[in-house]
């Protein structure tokens, strides 16, 4: 299927060329004959190039590795090439203008009076698979072209390095102006993280918090022991308490007054009293004088006892005698429990103490997670002060060493020469004007093909009319040879010719179109004039009647009648005669005899209009001529011209539209199409003519 397609596309091509080869070939021999003279008349053009290589990083840079950012080659949009970025930059106004300029200069007139102008001329490419650009000039003088290459190299390289060192010397510059402000930013942390440790009395915070767990277990400890001793003390003071009798301040009390001067003394001399008191009653009244006076004596030193206790004890209530007058082991239990109860007060203190100190301790570790963080925050903070300020130390190294050295990416790998032959050759300027000649046959072929809407093929015909082609009638043209006094092609005169073929071709499918009715009354029309109409309804009528078919033709086209021309008969009376009432439909009608069943009866030489074939008497006359013939082909004008054709269709068992290729347009073609479906004929099909 794809190789049919391919055979019909370059059959269609080669039918154009067929049609187009003259106009085509006078527009390649114009153009081609114009692109010589003006390739010779033309100064000869010199091309002169030179190379550059890029690199990434600057090769200086890479070897001190300072300023490597400097500079770098990067494209910013994804898969970019920063040579473009380049070749742009090469191409920019003012490396342009300094190039001109100094070219200017350099000759001591002016060469280049625009950018536009050397722009044209410039050309910079690529090369494929490397990292380099290939920077060409093309000028009528090769040493101006070197020249040109060489200086705009230079330039470019000159600009590039001012460029990057001037972004040095502004980074230099910026850097500069910011390390002070830095500098106070690292010293306002550090300041602050100093007046933190200080006033929170930080040293090492992780260090403290581990030593602090330390130490509240160990006061944990010391407080249980402590209160282990407590309970102790308080248990045996309790026992002592319960056999004294007395508490402890009571105990205290007894051992202070035990403990003073004179009182065991007194005591003793009470005691003893007491037991001559005692004794003496036995033998003596009371009122005895030494009864009276032991008495007396035992009141004296009880009141001495008093005053002393009184003297010692001072507001506390004054005990007893019996309770001052206590044995060796009471005094020493009473001693016992002053000694315990005051080693009660001073444990208790002692784990008050401790408690208050772990409590602090845990204080202090509760708050110790907020100091850390503090502590971090003032750290992270006095941490990147310092990394900014070293930063900016080492970049202000770097962007002083870096602008001190050579930051180029670019090198030259080889300088533009003088070149010594021109750039285009005897053989590509041959091409050259033979490729633009074949553009311009090709336009030209182009061109004609859009303004003709003529209908050039079968193909285009069938499909645009849409009607069964019955026969391809090839063109007459080549039969003729030197019978140039021929004005009518008829067959008999191509006796075994193609042409004959065709025509019976035609006959046959005739002869096999089917339809309600016989078709005996066949109209032989075309959209335009000039498309051999009436030559095929004369070479269809003797096609027919050489098959013993009787046969009329009737030439219909009153306006410009062509059928006696054709079979060289007088036109003194016809159609048109009969039609305008000269002659009667009965009467005998001079009809001309071309050949054996084959009559031909002419126009005539009346002028008719279209209501007159529209009439009943020419219904009637080409009834009559169905009775006697087998077959009646009329020959009308064109269906632009008139409505002929419509008329007599109606009147008539079918229509045959010829079509000649290359005379009528698609717009008549399809103006014929709509009126024949309109006015509803029959239509047998179409021939190409």
């Amino acid at each position: 299927m794809e190789l049919e397609e391919n055979s019909v596309s370059l059959e269609k091509y080669w039918q154009i060329l067929q049609r187009r080869w003259k106009p085509t070939l006078l527009a390649f021999l114009s153009v081609f004959t114009i692109a010589q003279l003006i390739t010779f008349l033309k100064q000869p053009i010199y091309i002169a190039e030179a190379k550059l290589r890029f690199q990434r990083n600057s090769s200086t840079s890479s070897i001190t590795g300072l300023g490597t950012e400097i500079g770098k080659l990067d494209p910013l949009v994804q898969q970019g090439n920063p040579l473009n970025t380049e070749t742009e930059v090469i191409k920019s106004i003012p490396v342009i203008e300094t190039t001109i300029q100094r070219i200017n200069r350099q000759y001591n007139h002016q060469i280049f009076s625009t950018t536009e102008l050397f722009l044209k001329n410039l050309d910079i490419k690529l090369v494929k698979g490397a990292d380099i650009l290939e920077i060409s000039y093309k000028y009528t003088d090769p040493k101006i072209a070197a020249a040109v290459v060489n200086e705009l190299v230079t330039v470019y390289l000159e600009e590039s390095l001012s460029s990057k060192r001037s972004d040095t010397i502004l980074a230099r510059k910026f850097i500069e102006n910011q390390l002070p402000k830095a500098e106070l930013v690292v010293r306002q942390a550090e300041s602050q993280l100093a007046d933190f440790k200080e006033e929170n009395k930080v040293v090492s915070l992780q260090e403290e918090a581990n030593k602090a767990v330390d130490v509240i277990a160990n006061l944990q400890l010391r407080i249980n022991e402590t209160q282990s001793q407590l309970a102790n003390i308080q248990s045996q003071s309790q026992v002592i308490s319960q056999q004294l009798g007395m508490n402890s301040q009571q105990a205290l009390l007894i051992t202070s007054l035990s403990q003073v001067a004179g009182v065991q003394d007194i005591l003793k001399e009470i005691q003893q009293l007491e037991s001559q008191l005692a004794s003496k009653q036995t033998s003596l009244q009371d009122n005895h004088p030494e009864i009276i006076s032991l008495k007396q004596r035992i009141v004296s030193l009880n009141k001495l006892i008093k005053s002393r206790t009184v003297q010692v004890l001072g507001n506390y209530q004054v005990p007893g005698k019996n309770e001052v007058q206590i044995g060796t082991l009471q005094q020493q239990l009473s001693s016992r429990l002053v000694e315990l109860e005051s080693n009660r007060i001073g444990l208790a203190s002692q784990a008050d103490t401790l408690l208050r100190l772990q409590l602090s301790y845990k204080q202090r570790l509760n708050n110790l997670p907020k100091l850390e963080e503090k502590q971090r925050q003032l750290e992270r903070k006095l941490q990147a002060a310092q990394s900014t300020y070293s930063l900016l130390l080492q970049k202000l190294q770097e962007s002083r060493v870096a602008e001190n050295q050579n930051l180029g990416n670019a090198s030259v790998i080889s300088t533009a020469q003088i070149p010594d032959k021109p750039a285009t050759s005897v053989l590509i300027s041959y091409l050259s004007s033979a490729l633009l000649a074949i553009l311009a046959g090709l336009a030209t072929i182009y061109i004609l093909e859009v303004q003709d809407k003529t209908i050039k093929t079968v193909e285009e015909a069938q499909e645009l009319l849409g009607f069964n082609v019955l026969a391809v009638l090839p063109q007459v043209a080549k039969f003729v040879k030197n019978n140039s006094h021929i004005n009518r092609f008829l067959i008999r005169d191509f006796s075994g010719s193609s042409l004959i073929e065709s025509y019976r071709i035609l006959r046959s499918h005739l002869n096999f179109i089917k339809n309600d009715r016989q078709v005996k009354t066949i109209v032989v029309t075309s959209a335009v004039p000039q498309e051999g109409k009436s030559t095929v309804a004369a070479n269809l009528a003797m096609v027919m009647a050489q098959v013993n078919r009787k046969v009329l033709l009737i030439d219909a086209n009153l306006q410009n009648p062509t059928q006696h021309e054709i079979w060289d008969v007088m036109n003194q009376e016809g159609l048109s005669n009969i039609i305008m009432g000269n002659m009667d439909i009965n009467d005998n009608i001079h009809v001309h005899q071309v050949m054996p069943n084959l009559a031909v009866l002419t126009a005539g030489i009346f002028p008719v209009t279209n209501a007159v074939l529209d009439s009943q008497k020419m219904t009637d006359l080409i009834t009559n001529f169905s009775r006697e013939y087998d077959l009646i082909i009329i020959d009308t004008p064109a269906m632009n011209m008139t409505a002929d054709a419509a008329i007599l269709g109606q009147i008539a068992d079918g229509i045959l539209l010829v079509v000649r290729l290359g005379i009528v347009d698609s717009i008549n073609a399809i103006a014929a199409k709509e009126l024949l479906s309109k006015s509803g004929q029959n239509v047998l099909g179409q021939v190409i003519n």
